[in-house]
This record gives structure tokens, sequence and C-alpha cells, in this order.
């Protein structure tokens, strides 16, 4: 879910943006290779929670610092988004309110992932390393207390540059770690909204069975079950092995025992209607799970068995998990389908402080994982959860195959062209069982029905900001 005290973005920062492309392009005319985006309602000196103004040169501190320009001037200890902006040459602000993008080739999705929550920018006079701590940007609200623990108050921003936004005065962020807790506490009407992503069909049934009037809408969390593979080491460097796993776990019982039909089945990125991109069930048929549970159970343990492991003798593996009860329901299930094809599985739980770190290092051979897009964007997705090289390629895999179709997708123009490319960077990302994805979840967004114009985008990261959010009584 978005920071509320995160900024609206790069086109609120400054007055134009310029994306220029492409330097080596001579063929073309300079009305082919530049974009102008005006945004005349942006020409003013904008604020930010310290009282500092914000323009162009905050755009281009934050994504000279995430792409990791030679010239930035700060460093992220982790970067993951750094591949997202590869294809930038240079940045340059000419005044506050003017910020020129050079691109190396075109790539449509760039805007997309400029506008995504995950691509904040950060003050040029403020260390990245104080955000740990505080919070400083020119969204509706700003932080008026934390006690880790326990919850977050927000406060209305009166310098905010929308004017008679926000409508509501206060926020809290109240931390339920128990997951029937919370539930309870909504149902109780001691929270007036569920927070993005928690609320299973399960618990927002039993929800509006008790409470009639409260309002639910299903939506897309643009997250994924999915299962990482160190490719590095074995037993996992063997593709057999990784296709045995992938093939052993019933993707449409998952989604029925452990979602309660709250997901659906698809590939590396979200189907319609909870996507774009993604490869709707029945172009799935024929990839690996994808088929009948037991014929796909049938050809799993037949390969293990070519490698010598059967249900006398299994393959030990220990799989890992971060501890919140999303990831160890989706781990239990997992580990007793692999059982079932002469894969023994012993669960590590790892604390969620830990987790990233530990994924990023390697330090593992099987894990259940959850992976959340930021944008419904195939670039997005490729470069950071596949591309070679990535911090967040947790399993390693490198495919320069699909390295060069991933690029070739990136700059693609032609929308039916580029769709097509991306179905077939899917299917094989899926034949190679790089990241099996088990399925997407599907969020059920709960709120009173006092809270008006609450809207849940298909995406948990990305709606939150509550600028027009308002409390009816």
């Amino acid at each position: 879910m978005r920071d509320p005290s995160a900024g609206v973005g790069l086109a609120a920062a400054v007055g134009t943006v310029l994306l220029v492309c492409c330097a080596a392009a001579q063929q073309n005319s300079p009305a082919d290779r530049i974009k102008v985006i005006p945004n005349e309602t942006a020409r003013r000196v904008d604020i930010s929670i310290d009282g500092k103004p914000f323009t162009s040169k905050d755009v281009k501190f934050t994504f000279d610092m995430v792409r990791e320009a030679p010239e930035a001037q700060a460093k992220l200890r982790i970067n993951p988004r750094k591949d997202w902006f590869a294809n930038v040459e240079a940045i340059e602000a000419p005044d506050p309110h003017t910020v020129v993008f050079r691109l190396k080739r075109p790539q449509p999705s760039l805007l997309l992932m400029f506008a995504s929550g995950y691509s904040p920018v950060y003050a040029a006079h403020v260390p990245p390393a104080s955000y740990r701590t505080g919070c400083i940007g020119t969204g509706p609200f700003k932080v008026k207390e934390w006690r880790k623990g326990e919850f977050v108050d927000y406060v209305k921003n009166t310098d905010y540059f929308v004017k008679g936004r926000p409508y509501l005065d206060t926020l809290r962020y109240v931390v339920i770690e128990n997951r029937g807790t919370r539930v309870s506490a909504l149902q109780a009407g001691k929270l007036d909204v569920s927070f993005p992503g928690e609320m299973t069909k399960t618990s927002a049934e039993q929800v509006k069975k008790a409470v009639p009037q409260m309002v639910v809408t299903p939506v897309g969390q643009t997250v994924s079950d999915n299962i990482i593979m160190n490719v590095k080491k074995p037993p996992f460097d063997n593709v057999k092995v990784r296709l045995a796993v992938s093939r052993a776990i019933d993707r449409r019982g998952l989604i029925q025992a452990v979602h309660q039909g709250g997901a659906v089945p698809g590939a590396a990125l979200p189907p319609k209607p909870w996507g774009i991109w993604g490869i709707a069930e029945q172009g799935l048929a024929g990839l690996p799970g994808y088929g009948k549970a037991a014929d796909e159970k049938a050809r799993a343990k037949k390969a293990m068995a070519e490698l010598g492991y059967t249900d006398a003798k299994p393959l030990k593996v220990e799989i890992v998990t971060r501890n919140i009860a999303v990831y160890v329901d989706m781990a239990s299930f997992v580990i007793n389908e692999l059982k079932q094809v002469g894969i023994e599985a012993n669960l590590k739980q790892i604390e969620t402080a830990q987790w990233h770190a530990m994924a990023t290092r390697g330090d593992f051979q099987i894990g259940a994982n959850l992976t959340g897009l930021g944008p419904d964007d195939p670039d997005a997705n490729f470069y950071e959860n596949y591309g070679c090289g990535s911090p967040r390629n947790y399993s390693g895999y490198c495919n320069e195959q699909v390295q060069k179709m991933i690029d070739a997708q990136s700059q693609e123009l032609d929308p039916k062209k580029r769709l097509a490319l991306i179905a077939q960077i899917q299917r094989k990302l899926e034949e190679d069982a790089g990241r099996p994805v088990l399925g997407w979840r599907l969020d059920f967004f709960t709120v009173w029905p006092h809270v008006k114009n609450m809207v849940p985008h298909n995406s948990i990261f990305n709606f939150g900001r509550f600028q027009e959010v308002w409390r009816d009584g």
C-alpha cells in the first residue's frame, strides 16, 4: 500500500517531462525522438513536509541514484529497481520545473514505472538512510507519531498542493499481528478499512455475513504464489528436478485449499480481468504443472525415479518461507505435494527482517515465495524477477535467449506484437521452471459503508493515498 505521506510522483514534481530517444537513432527526425509531457498545473513551488521546495533536482537525484549512474550523489544499500531504469542514458534538470530523460532506445513501459508506487521521489537534501526512521514527501498526509508494533498516525498536510484535499483530518494504521484478530477488529468496527491484501475470500464472507452492510470489492493483488529454486546449487541446478517440482504442485488444488477459491491460475503476469498481459487459463494448457493434477504428478514422480529418488529414498531438501501466515499456508500445501513425488521437504521459517537479504544472497535451496508487482507491467516484472543478475531474481535463473526476448518486447511499439512476445516469454519461463508460478492472489477488500470513495485497484501497492476519501458520519 502506498505511503500517504509520499509525493504524487514525477509528473507532479515538475512542470514538464521530456523523454528523448534515442541517441543512436539519427535516421529519425527530432519529432520522432522527443516526447514532451507538459503539466502546467505543476508550475508552482511544491512544498515538502519539511518545508523545502520539491523540484526537478530531486527527480534527477532520485533516478540517478536508482539507476546507479556514475554521477549519482547517493547509493541504496539494496537496489531492486536498478534494472527498471537501465535504459535511461542521462538525466538533466535544466530548470526547477523541467526534467529531461535521455533514453538508449524506445521503452513504452517507462511512464507507467515512473507512476508506480515503487518509484517515490527522494529529497535531494536528505540522506536516503534517514527514511528508515522518518518520512519526507509532498503527499496529502504527514506522519504525526509512530509507535513501533502499535500504530502510525498521520495528519492532514495543510500545504498539500491540491486545494481542498485531503478531506480527512487524520489517519491511523493499527498494527495487529494476528490475522484472526485483525478480521475481528474490522467486524467489530474498531477498524474502518481492511488492509490491502489481507482479506481472504473466506474472511470477507464471514464479515459480510455478520455485518451485511459491509462493502466487499474483489480485486487483483498483483501478488503471485511462486517457487524459488536456487539454480546455482544442486539439486536445483538440474532442470529435471525443477520441472518435477513444478509438475508436482496442483495449482487448482492450492487455489481451493489455501485460498478457498480466492486466486486464479496464471503464469508470470496476472491474467484478465485482474491484469492486462497474462495468459488466460485455457492458454496455459501443455505447460508444466497446468495439466490434470494426477497426470502431472505421475510425470513428476517418474522423473524423480529416473534420477534415483523414490518414496522409500526421497530427495531431502530444506524449504524456506517467510514467517507470515500467508506464506506458511502456501508452504505447507507445497510440502505435502512434493512428498507425493519423492521429495521430502523440511520447512524453515525466516524472520521477515531477514527474508529479503537471505533470498538476495541465495542462502537457500528452495523457497515458497510471494512476489508482488508494483505495476502490472512486463518490464517491471521481467527485468526485476527474471533478469540475469537482478537482486530480486532470487532463483539466480539466467537464460540469454529469454533476456533478448525481454529486451525485444520492452522496445516493441506495436501493442499486438508486444503482447505476443510477452506470451512467448511467459511460456518459456514456465518451461524452464526458473520460478514456477502457482497462482495469482485476489483481495476481497472490505470497508464499512461510512467510508466513501475508497476505490481499490488491481494492485495492493498503487493505491492508498486517501486524497479523495471521506467519512460519512
